[in-house]
């Protein structure tokens, strides 16, 4: 009656335990590695306009602050309102949707006329983001085989540190030929020209489309191209939600604790994320570091990430995931703590940096992947999205938080003593969910 459990399944032979992947998975993946890559571009790429806008419109820092934080609250709004309406008209339709926000407001970004329009603008293609990515996760779940979801997912969201590498790459090469307008047009046309091709050929989610008659034709042409021992056909029973509103179904007495604790967790990773990217540069060049080393330190972070991601990846397709995720985050928890006491030696920040990564970005993706496998089909992109949407939240507190924090203690040590507490309560908040759920059904 069950559709999973926590426990991951053996590696016996079982009718889909040695099944391939068909090409129509394979293409699920890549659209949506595209999709996400979008999202990695604007991230990397705003920040390198930043003095050029600076410069044009003599802003103060203070002036500059608001238009990098309407892409952050629109990413938040996005997230909250882009989840239930996938829930109501399918993952496709709201990522094409979010694609033609994005696209079309970045592309209005370029010729923005003044600040508060380049807010307006910024706001609306983080909203469009926010539905974007969520979304990509969700449906790159369902198509995923059950043995290596996990790992296809995490491949798939390698796609956001590809499109963080080359927005660097490519800004530097569109800035001095068609200064920061043509940062954000290019950041306009990718996702435009990627909307087609999402329009065209990437599938609507089979569980999506189950029991509804509007969708049957669709299904059944979708379900003659995948493989007839594919566990994408797979259904859970059709009592999970049924007479639930979706925010109904997250608060229902089998998912509430999980849903408050993904939640806690989801806050406390953005926030000191957020919170350790955004002041680290700075503490390394007061430190005396130049910029030159400074920017080879930070790189640690996301690389560290990377591996980490693949890792945990591994680690969730073959035991409780909660509990390697609780792990990964004791491993960013000790990692944070000890970067300020390692700041004077060049060797020990390095390795802190590239630690505190493998921990803490590599949990951040893995629970990506677990909050997509968590609940059932009719809930499933509202409880992706609305977990990234309180994280979002905590992204902002932690930006915001860092100087101040800096400033209050008159101690980088201690300072990163403190920026390590919520990744402990991320921590202690996955290891309560692990307990919690071990051997249940999620879907149930």
């Amino acid at each position: 009656m069950h559709a999973h459990t926590l426990t991951p399944p053996p590696a016996a032979s079982s009718g889909t335990a040695g099944q391939k992947m068909s090409s129509l998975q394979i293409l699920t993946l890549v659209i949506c590695f595209l999709v996400v890559a979008a999202d990695g571009f604007d991230v990397a790429s705003v920040g390198y306009v930043a003095p050029l806008l600076k410069a044009q419109w003599a802003l103060t820092p203070a002036q500059l602050g608001p238009i990098f934080g309407a892409g952050l609250f629109g990413l938040t709004v996005g997230s909250f309102l882009f989840g239930p309406l996938a829930d109501r008209i399918g993952r496709k339709r709201v990522i094409a949707l979010s694609l033609a926000l994005f696209g079309l407001g970045s592309l209005g970004c370029a010729y923005a006329p003044s600040p508060l329009w380049l807010i307006v603008l910024r706001f609306a293609t983080g909203a469009g983001l926010g539905g974007a990515m969520p979304n990509a996760i969700t449906l790159s779940s369902e198509f995923s085989p059950a043995k290596n979801r996990a790992l296809m997912v995490t491949l798939m969201f390698s796609g956001f540190t590809l499109g963080l590498a080359f927005g660097g790459a490519v800004a530097a090469l569109l800035i001095p030929r068609f200064g920061w307008q043509g940062v954000f047009i290019f950041g306009g046309i990718f996702p435009l020209c990627l909307l087609p091709v999402v329009w065209l050929w990437l599938p609507e989610s089979l569980r999506f489309m189950a029991g509804k008659p509007a969708y049957a034709e669709e299904a059944r042409k979708l379900v003659a191209r995948l493989p007839a021992d594919s566990d994408v056909l797979q259904q859970e029973p059709a009592a999970a939600s049924a007479g639930k509103s979706l925010l109904g179904t997250l608060f229902s007495r089998h998912y509430r604790a999980g849903t408050l604790l993904l939640w806690l967790a989801f806050f406390c990773t953005l926030w000191v994320y957020y919170q350790v990217s955004s002041w680290l540069p700075t503490v390394i060049t007061d430190a005396g570091i130049d910029a030159a080393h400074a920017a080879t330190v930070g790189a640690m972070l996301p690389l560290g990430g990377t591996i980490g991601s693949l890792v945990n990846a591994r680690l969730m397709d073959r035991m409780n995931p909660f509990f390697v995720l609780a792990g990964s985050y004791a491993v960013a928890a000790v990692s944070i703590a000890l970067i300020g006491f390692s700041i004077h030696e060049p060797m020990w920040v390095y390795l802190t940096v590239f630690m505190a990564g493998l921990g803490l970005s590599g949990a951040q993706t893995g629970a990506n992947v677990l909050v997509a496998g968590f609940y059932t089909t009719a809930a499933r992109a509202t409880g992706v999205s609305w977990a990234l949407g309180v994280g979002r939240i905590g992204s902002i507190i932690g930006a915001m938080s860092g100087g101040l924090l800096l400033a209050a203690v008159h101690s980088v040590g201690l300072a990163f003593v403190l920026f390590a507490a919520p990744a402990v309560l991320a921590g202690v908040a996955m290891l309560a969910n692990g307990w919690f759920y071990r051997g249940k059904s999620l879907q149930s």
